[in-house]
């Protein structure tokens, strides 16, 4: 595993539980709104963390932690994320992945094996739009194909959208929630201009907390629980 960051500690990133976060290094992706450039853009990357180390100190958490979570960067990208995930479920952690969807069969394959706990979905719009916003060439079957992996996967999930004014419209926002039918919750984040890849959307902003909450009600007629946050 390319590991380029990890966070010991965390009460928010799996929902109920304490866990600690791995962020691997690399993306397909260039989301220009991106708060993690340092994983993303390859001249930015630190020297990465030894797997072995990361797994060492994990080893001491044991019963302490409830959970691993990891994260991007992209994970799916990594061609032995599934042995990470299993030296990390013989410690007896609960597995959470972070992913942007773009690489199904690897998803397929972790859920075949029972190798997640939690799996987040990051969907980052309609599927016209999604080139575009991710500044990529995306095969919007593979974007489909993990929608439906998770929605029939039988652990606990969430679908979030990270929502910049200027490239989601509340018509492209009821488009996701549209995708994502029989969800039974989707989180929206609001996009704040702290860090980003690009650094022209230091200038963007989201939506007012009024705007918020017509674009709520409008989307709770397709999922029942939405989410700003």
């Amino acid at each position: 595993m390319k590991i380029g960051g990890l966070q010991k500690v965390s009460l928010i990133d799996y929902p109920g539980l304490i866990c600690a976060i791995v962020f691997s290094q690399g993306c397909n992706f260039r989301c220009p709104y991106c708060h993690n450039p340092e994983l993303v853009e390859p001249r930015l990357f630190r020297a990465d963390l030894p797997e072995k180390d990361v797994l060492d100190f994990l080893s001491t958490r044991r019963g302490k932690l409830d959970a691993v979570s990891i994260t991007g960067g992209e994970p799916t990208l990594q061609g032995d994320l599934q042995s990470f995930i299993v030296k990390l479920k013989k410690m007896g952690f609960a597995i959470k992945l972070d992913t942007n969807g773009s690489q199904p069969e690897v998803i397929k394959t972790l859920l075949a094996e029972k190798l997640l706990d939690f799996i987040a979905l990051d969907v980052k719009g309609p599927l016209e739009k999604y080139s575009s916003i991710i500044n990529a060439k995306i095969d919007s079957a593979a974007i489909t194909a993990s929608i439906k992996l998770v929605l029939k996967s039988g652990i606990p999930y969430e679908f979030r959208t990270t929502v910049v004014k200027s490239q989601l419209t509340e018509k492209d926002l009821t488009g996701i929630a549209k995708m994502l039918r029989g969800a039974d919750k989707f989180i929206l984040q609001q996009f704040v201009p702290v860090k980003t890849l690009d650094k022209k959307f230091l200038k963007e902003n989201s939506y007012s907390s009024q705007e918020w909450e017509k674009i709520k009600k409008r989307l709770e007629k397709e999922i029942p629980s939405v989410i700003v946050r």
